[in-house]
């Protein structure tokens, strides 16, 4: 039954994203970037693919579509040779707020049926299933 519902809910955004021409994962990392350039913080594509629970190797790919696109920046971080610091354009945040507005009402709309009393709970034990320790 998770993997039913995961795979509806995955739809339900991958529809939403559609209209923004992203794909989840440029989606989350989009976010990512939104998130810490609202702390003021520098990232690298690592510490954006650690924050964000996206693979490394994803990540690289994922960012050299969305610098192709237009909507991020990568430069070569000044104090490691090997990392790469990566920045929203201005294209990229506003289409980062559209996204994030679009997914939040399709996750409005997916959850309803929990109903306000069971939503709570329900991320509750989503929590604990995703914190828990693996054998």
């Amino acid at each position: 039954m998770l993997w039913r519902a995961t795979n509806r809910w995955q739809r339900a955004i991958n529809h939403a994203l559609k209209k923004q021409d992203l794909t989840h994962v440029q989606f989350v990392l989009l976010a990512g970037l939104l998130w810490h350039q609202t702390q003021k913080q520098t990232v690298t594509q690592v510490q954006l693919a650690v924050f964000c629970e996206v693979d490394v190797m994803m990540t690289s790919k994922v960012m050299r579509t969305l610098v192709q696109k237009q909507l991020v920046t990568r430069q070569p971080h000044p104090a490691d040779g090997r990392a790469f610091s990566v920045t929203l354009t201005l294209a990229g945040e506003a289409k980062a707020l559209a996204s994030l507005q679009l997914v939040e009402l399709a996750d409005q709309y997916f959850f309803s049926p929990l109903g306000q009393e069971h939503q709570a709970t329900f991320t509750l034990l989503l929590h604990k299933l995703a914190t828990a320790p693996v054998t």
